[in-house]
Formats: C-alpha cells, structure tokens, sequence
C-alpha cells in the first residue's frame, strides 16, 4: 500500500465512531453481493474495552484477486460512488484485523489488516470447493474506553444498520433477493440477538419532486407512515447517496408525532458522489442543501397533514401561540415552517427578517412614503420586544425560590459590576431593569451595579481625589438630571436579600441603608435633592410584625412599607438628618413591575392584527 495507515487512519477517521466499523463491512458485503451477513461481538464486561473481539462474516463472492487489488491500494475505484477509504475505519479501534476469505469455488486468501500492512502479506491456498464468503476478525480494540455501550448492543445496532441501509436494503427488496443481517452479542455472559431482514423494510410510496437544483436531474421521494404504539414513535429524514442515507433535519425532535413510525428516502442520480471521502459528511454547497431541504420539508409537510389531519390543527395552535406571545414578529414568521423546524429556529428566523427589514430601513437616506409607514410599523415592532423582554425578566423573577442565590436575583435587576450610563442606554436595554423599581429610574444619567460606594461619591462630586471605599450598595442609581449640570438630582440605593433567609439577615438590608445615607447625607442639598433608599426583601408575617409599628404600610400590589428615621452624619458639631426606607416585598416589586408592563403589552397586543 502506497499511504502509510496509521497517518491515513488519523486524517480521515479523526472523528469517527465504533458503529461505523459495521457500517464498512456491510457496505463492503454488499458490494460483493452478499445475502447474508452474520455479526458477532463478544467482550468480558463493558468496561473492560480491551476485551472487545467483532467477527462480521458474509456470503459475498470474497477477495477475488482484482477486489483484493483494489483493497490493497487507497483510492482506487471504479465509480463516484465508491472512495476506497473505508476499511481504515477498522483501524481506529481494532490492532489487528484477521481475513479469511473464500473466492472462485477453491481458493482463500488470508492476511491481517493492521498499520503496516501491504499487499504482498496475504496467503492464497487452494482448499476444497467451498462457498464464497469473508469473514473479518477484529481484536485489540485500540481505545482506553467505549463511547458508548449501545454499540455492542443487538438493538441498538439493528436499528442503526437499519438508518443508515434504508435506501440500498429497499432497492434490493425491489429486486427481489432475500436479505439477513444477523446479530449476537455476549458481554458479562448475557447474550443478546437481533436479526434485520426484508420484513423490517417497509413498503413505500413514492412521489416526484420538481427538482430544486436545474430540469435535468429528477428527485422522488419513497416514503412510509405506519401507525405504531407511541413509544415506538419514530421519524427517519434522509437522502440516499451511493446507497447510503444520509439523515436530513425535516422535522424537528420536539414535533415528531406520536404514534407512528414514517420513513422518507429522497433518491436522485444529482447525489451520486456527492459525499466526503470518509462518508461522514455530503459534499454539498450551502445553496444546494438549502433548496434541497427546503423542497424535502415542504413535500413532507403536505403528506404527513394530508394523513394526519390532527397535525394541521396542532400546527395552526403552535403559530397562533407564536403570534400571540411574540406579535411584533406577526407577518415575520415563515407559517410552513411552523410545526416542523424547532420553535426556537422558527423564533430565530422570523426575528433575523426582523432585524433586516430594520437595517435596511435605518440604511436609507431617504424613506418614501412606503419605507415610512413601515418604518412606523418597524418601531411597533421594536418596542413590543422590548415590552416582551421585559415580561419575560418578570416571570423569571416570579420564579425565583430560595434555591436562588442573591447574584442571581441581583443580575435580573442589573449586569453585575457593571456601569450603566446615559449615553450607551440604547445599548443597555437588555442588561439594566432599573425599570424594575419604578419606570421613571429609566431616566438615569449612570447606574452602578455591585461598585464600590467610591465610585458613586466621585461620579456626583467629580472629586479625583475621592478616596477608596470598598463598601458596596447592590445598586446605586442617580437620575433626572445631570451631576454636571447646575440642577439638582436624585439618588435611589437599593439593597437586594435573597428569599428565605432569617428575621436577622433581612433586618441587616436596613443597617446597610443607613450606613449608606451617612456617607451619602453630607452632599444632600449641596446637589442632591432626593435619595430614595429601598431594601427588597421577602417578605413573611414574622418580617411584617418586625416592621408594623415603626413602619407605615404604602400602597402597592403587594407589601411595602416606609418610616422616615434620623441618621447622624457628624459629630462636633452634631449635624443629623431625616431619610426616608422603604422595605419592599420582592413578590410587590414584582407585581407593580408586571403591572405596569401588562398595560404596555395589552395595548401593544391590540394593535397587531394575528394571521
């Protein structure tokens, strides 16, 4: 052999898998035109893969000197259909591969396939007349570990060999030749068996597609849906290239229906070749499989609906549940795709149209009056995600549980460690809720999350010289106006508690306000009009009673509760003034937040006239 193996072996079969060693074989017995095909796997335990020994054996017509030529030398082929690469895959995972084969009545040839083997290792004998066949004896298995159990199994492996022989096992059903494929294993002295034969080939319909590559090449498409117990629920999409299939995505794992078995081979001569040497990938441009896929769902879609009306209706509720929960996107979402692709690529699709009719609007220098009611509808749309978005960090924040840890809670209200300022707000839409206390905090000239009070203190004063402070409020918020402007502006400093902590660590969210407001209350009224001090907690009848007396209870969808108290700020002379705190109900804050956001979403909602 003119290639060294063990540098073929790496480059080829990088990224293989156990299965395919069957694969080979079978490929390589039916090409010699076998029958029958006999596997046999034996190992002491699973986890003892050195253990592992594979016997495959055929009735092909064997290693005929011009077959055994062939095999001999990588690359040498007669047609497309066939690489000459295949039999590396055995050396991936087996040392050694023993053949004996039978050929023209008398003769075998012997030799072992291994990373040094060349052509003139093999002996030939004349032996009695004997029936043609091979048999492959594959020991030394080459890895510390097995990937996966399933591919020592009977079952597994039949369906598998099933998946990937469709196409060639229905032909040769057409033509009428009985086919076996026999399968044993004993591993931990447990023995299994499966046998795959023409039975197991279901009888197709076929029908013919208007070919989405040029006029010359037709494509048909076979097909099978049988109906089945549920849990025997299955759907193979694929395209048949030299006989193999090759799995295509037509409908995704989340909307295969429940209670049949279907089966759609798409067969065409424009696939002959067109599949890597490894047989691993289809060789096949982007364009071309896209079209390809495109009409494959499309024919699919129609004969699963024409005989399973039930989908159609199961369809129309998942795009009304679509348009109904994202109606910015209505008119956006490819409707024929629904029900087929995952709602997750159906989602993403429908809002990359989105974002392009955007871009091309935003492009223009000039809008005609047509590009201006879309970009009129464009911002409706834009503003409804942004509402959604919103709803969606609400109902996140519903279900948090004391499960949650207090950096999750806090990065729903704002990216931690973070900066927020005026000038970069459009960008910080998704990363910054301060909208989530109030809507008016969207108002903001800087936002700190978890930064140190330090920074806040230089940002209202401008001092460079503002010294260190390592205490840090989880959210520090200064809004309505300018620090740098001669008006004045406000503070909000907000302490966030996980939920179920003790009386205790609650009560520590109003110290930490206090000590914030004396670091902060010396620079009330110089520039500062208001400070808002908030604690977020959950709230429970023990955190309530703590707080009746002192506290008022305010308006709100939930529980809120204020006192005005005196914090001192100096001494010599004693300089002491009033706050304001109001401890907060995460689940009120929540409310209030779903509240407000309702009334956006309701009218949004109005507006957008469903398919």
């Amino acid at each position: 052999m003119k290639v060294k193996l063990g540098q073929a072996v790496k480059m080829f079969f990088g990224n293989s898998s156990l299965e395919m060693v069957y694969f080979e074989a079978i490929a390589n017995a039916l090409d010699a035109g076998a029958t029958e095909i006999n596997i046999d796997i034996k190992a002491k335990a699973f986890n003892q893969p050195e253990t592992i020994q594979i016997g495959i054996s055929d009735n092909g017509f064997g290693f005929t000197d011009d077959r055994y030529k062939k095999f001999s030398n990588l690359f040498d082929v007669d047609e497309n259909s066939h690489k000459g690469l295949g039999r590396l895959v055995y050396l991936c995972y087996f040392d050694t591969v023993k053949v004996t084969s039978n050929f023209d009545d008398t003769f075998k040839r012997e030799f072992d396939f291994t990373e040094t083997f060349s052509e003139e290792d093999a002996k030939v004998i004349i032996v009695p007349k004997t029936k043609s066949g091979t048999i492959l004896q594959m020991s030394s298995y080459t890895l510390s570990k097995l990937k996966k159990y399933d591919f020592l199994l009977p079952t597994y492996l039949k369906n598998r060999i099933l998946e990937e022989f469709y196409s060639r096992l229905f032909k040769l059903k057409q033509e009428k030749k009985i086919i076996s494929i026999k399968i044993k294993s004993n591993i931990e002295n447990k023995q299994l068996k499966e046998e795959l034969n023409n039975e197991d080939i279901p009888v197709f319909e076929t029908v013919e597609l208007d070919s989405p590559i040029n006029i010359f090449d037709k494509f048909y498409l076979h097909y099978s849906i049988i109906e089945v117990e549920p849990d025997k629920s299955s759907l193979i999409a694929a395209v048949s290239v030299d006989n193999r299939t090759f799995k295509v995505e037509i409908i995704a794992q989340e909307n295969i229906p429940m209670g049949y078995n279907m089966v759609f081979l798409l067969y065409s001569d424009w696939f002959i070749g067109k599949v890597d040497n490894t047989r691993q990938n289809l060789a096949i441009s982007d364009s071309d499989f896209q079209s390809i896929q495109n009409i494959f769902r499309s024919k699919v879609a129609s004969i699963i609906e024409e005989r399973i009306p039930k989908i159609t209706e199961r369809n129309n509720q998942t795009k009304n549940n679509l348009i109904n929960r994202f109606p910015h996107l209505s008119g956006y979402f490819n409707t024929k795709s629904i029900g087929y692709i995952s709602r997750a690529d159906v989602l993403k699709k429908a809002q990359d149209n989105f974002f392009k009719a955007q871009k091309d609007l935003l492009d223009a220098n000039y809008l005609s009056d047509e590009q201006y009611e879309k970009s009129i509808e464009l911002s409706a749309r834009a503003l409804t995600e942004y509402i959604l978005f919103r709803q969606i960090t609400i109902e996140n924040l519903k279900k948090t549980t004391d499960k949650n840890s207090e950096a999750e809670i806090h990065k729903m209200f704002a990216t931690m460690s973070e900066q927020f300022d005026k000038d970069n707000s459009i960008n910080d839409l998704y990363r910054n809720n301060a909208w989530l206390l109030d809507d008016k905090y969207m108002t903001y000239e800087t936002v700190l999350s978890n930064k140190e009070l330090g920074e806040l203190i230089k940002y209202i004063t401008t001092d460079e010289n503002t010294s260190r402070d390592d205490d840090r409020p989880d959210i520090a918020l200064v809004f309505s106006n300018n620090p740098n402007d001669s008006k004045n502006f406000d503070i909000v400093i907000v302490e966030l508690k996980k939920r179920g902590i003790t009386l205790e660590e609650n009560m520590k969210a109003i110290t930490q306000l206090e000590k914030r407001a004396r670091k902060l209350m010396k620079f009330y009224k110089n520039k500062i009009q208001r400070i808002w001090y908030y604690g977020i907690i959950e709230f429970n009848d023990e955190v309530e009673l703590a707080l009746t007396g002192e506290y008022k209870e305010l308006y709100s969808s939930g529980k809120m509760y204020y006192k005005e108290t005196k914090v001192a700020i100096q001494k010599n002379p004693d300089l002491i003034l009033p706050i304001g705190i109001f401890m907060w109900d995460i689940d009120a804050v929540v409310s209030d937040a779903d509240a407000r956001n309702s009334a956006f979403l309701n009218l949004i909602k109005s507006k957008f006239i469903t398919e």
